[in-house]
């Protein structure tokens, strides 16, 4: 039996499955985070407000589950570390359905509707929940895709590292 060929071949589809961007060192990562400001007429996030903090910028939307999953764990690391920036940029383009979720899920963290996308192609986000990690200097560090356990020890460490 000859293996070497379907090896090369599930490697390449996992590369493939995987994406280049898609896990923790996103194309620009040790890069200054693009700055932005989105107001919504009821809340506005201007990124470069929050330098000298360490800011988890996540991307969600009201109705993806992953995102639903996440919320009570953000929210929780919101409690633990008031000291780190939480900004949800939400990709709604319903406003009710926004605020339903709000106000369902209890969402105190720094909020603002984006329905355009335009943060998120900023980012190159795709996917949703995505958040970027942002060091005091305002520089990019990891991206994590998907709903991570925020409680984590490792997660913790490392954002008490930055």
């Amino acid at each position: 039996m000859r293996f070497p060929g379907y090896i090369a071949l599930g490697s390449l589809a996992l590369s493939l499955i995987c994406g280049c961007d898609r896990g923790a060192h996103p194309a620009n990562a040790d890069k200054v985070a693009p700055d932005f400001t989105v107001d919504d007429g009821e809340n506005s996030i201007h990124l470069a407000s929050f330098r000298g903090k360490v800011v988890l910028l996540n991307f969600w939307w009201s109705q993806c589950p992953p995102c639903i999953q996440e919320t009570p764990a953000l929210e929780q690391l919101h409690r633990d570390r008031p000291d780190l920036a939480i900004l949800a940029v939400s990709i709604d383009a319903d406003p009710a359905s926004y605020r339903r979720f709000i106000n369902r899920y209890h969402v105190d963290l720094n909020t603002v509707r984006d329905p355009d996308q335009t943060v998120a192609k900023m980012y190159g986000t795709e996917g949703w929940p995505e958040t970027y990690i942002i060091d005091r200097k305002g520089v990019i560090r990891r991206k994590i895709v998907g709903d991570p356990d925020w409680s984590n020890p490792e997660i913790r460490n490392y954002l008490n590292s930055l």
